[in-house]
């Protein structure tokens, strides 16, 4: 078992101070039974948590036996383009799952509930068990519209076994992007159908990669994109000249769901850039694996990314919603259940929750690295019309990918796109 230490717990809890993973149709039911149904939507629990979910479920209704609490999950692919059509359709659910990039978008439309009014009567409530920058990230216009439930970092993972049979050295933290291109050029053979390297083109990797190349992706004061110069092209270039290569194309992925995680799994794939949301699901691969922190260029950076949990505006059970709101965010229960099955982590402030996130036999090994990496970290640039941003940013990169344009020309018009959306 290995040693869990104090240092690594503080350190979660000071950068959390400093750092801020079809929608069905709610309808009142009334209370049916002396009950009332609650309905909760989520995209982080599926496939490998339900049952944690259930777990937390279980618990608060048996602290709160007038509330029934409905679950729905959906794929993150999914999740808000079902989630905005609830909204827009009155179908809202009462509670639902937001991710820190899409908060602000959803808090400026009018569409969450005021948790903070929510909360009045509740002497229970203590906003102190949350890391405090965590809880002020999901503010808006100086109210609380929603809750942190969960972080998650990105790390690269990497198979081990491939590494050893390859005869090279596994992945350190103190590995660059050129040390990493080297080993995936080694580990890929595309003739077993075995690639050395999978990271997607799209707008997660590249603001990260940006950062880790030394530029940043909006100027100081947020009105016009700072993507578009030689950092930019670095990092664009970084991620586009893995595809063909050391990685999958577009064609050969077929809009496969879950290619990656498939292929990763099936022990095809030598590393991958993902989150720590994915140890549960590789817990039974048949090959032995680790993770490290991320590669860098001219620094390090790591995608940090928070989750909430908002209530609708429009819900007919407000203090029910909040009730639920709070036990799913901030309860031992929950605190618990995600450090046992690897779900994220809870961004509280009881450093000896989080400590027990190392005091563990399961894998990965190194679960130091998850800690290692918010030394250096790497925030999504967050804009009202963040989905548009996103989506303009991905689609450009991807033009580049494909050989419809050149890296320059698709950064250009990706900054062309986004400065239109700032104005």
């Amino acid at each position: 078992m290995r040693r869990t230490t104090k240092a690594a717990a503080a350190l979660l809890t000071a950068v959390l101070a400093t750092a801020c993973s079809q929608g069905s149709a709610t309808r009142d039911t009334g209370a049916e039974n002396g009950k009332v149904t609650l309905r909760y939507f989520t995209f982080s629990a599926a496939p490998d948590h339900v049952a944690d979910l259930d777990t937390i479920v279980a618990a608060f209704e048996k602290e709160n036996p007038a509330i029934d609490v409905v679950v729905e999950t959906a794929p993150f692919a999914d999740y808000f383009t079902k989630l905005q059509t609830s909204i827009a359709g009155n179908t809202a659910p009462d509670t639902f799952e937001l991710n820190y990039e899409n908060f602000v978008t959803y808090a400026s439309a009018g569409s969450l509930l005021d948790l903070g009014a929510a909360a009045t009567g509740d002497d229970g409530y203590q906003p102190s068990v949350y890391a405090a920058e965590s809880l002020k990230a999901f503010t808006h216009a100086g109210k609380q519209y929603a809750l942190p439930a969960s972080f998650s970092t990105v790390v690269l993972f990497y198979n081990k076994t491939l590494f050893d049979a390859a005869g090279l050295p596994a992945p350190t933290a103190d590995w660059t992007w050129a040390e990493e291109k080297a080993a995936a050029a080694k580990l890929t053979d595309k003739d077993k159908g075995v690639y050395g390297d999978f990271q997607p083109v799209q707008f997660f990797e590249f603001y990260k990669a940006l950062k880790q190349a030394g530029g940043e992706f909006l100027t100081t004061d947020g009105k016009k994109t700072a993507f578009n110069g030689p950092a930019g092209v670095k990092a664009a270039t970084w991620l586009v000249d893995k595809v063909g290569d050391t990685m999958p194309t577009e064609a050969e992925i077929g809009g496969t769901a879950d290619y990656d995680t498939k292929l990763f799994k099936s022990g095809k794939l030598a590393m991958w850039h993902n989150g720590i949301w994915q140890f549960a699901g590789m817990a039974d691969a048949p090959f032995e694996w680790d993770v490290v922190v991320e590669p860098g260029d001219q620094s390090k950076a790591s995608a940090v990314f928070h989750n909430a949990i908002a209530a609708s505006a429009t819900t007919k059970h407000p203090a029910e919603a909040w009730a639920w709101s709070r036990f799913l965010t901030s309860s031992q229960v929950a605190a618990t259940t995600r450090i046992k099955a690897s779900w994220e982590l809870p961004p509280v402030s009881d450093q000896a929750i989080l400590a027990g996130y190392l005091d563990t036999t399961a894998k990965p090994a190194n679960r130091q690295a998850v800690f290692d990496s918010l030394k250096s970290i790497a925030l999504p640039p967050v804009i009202a019309r963040q989905q548009e941003m996103q989506d303009a940013m991905t689609e450009e990169l991807s033009n580049a990918a494909a050989g419809r344009k050149t890296v320059r020309q698709a950064l250009t018009d990706a900054a062309a796109t986004i400065d239109g959306l700032l104005g």
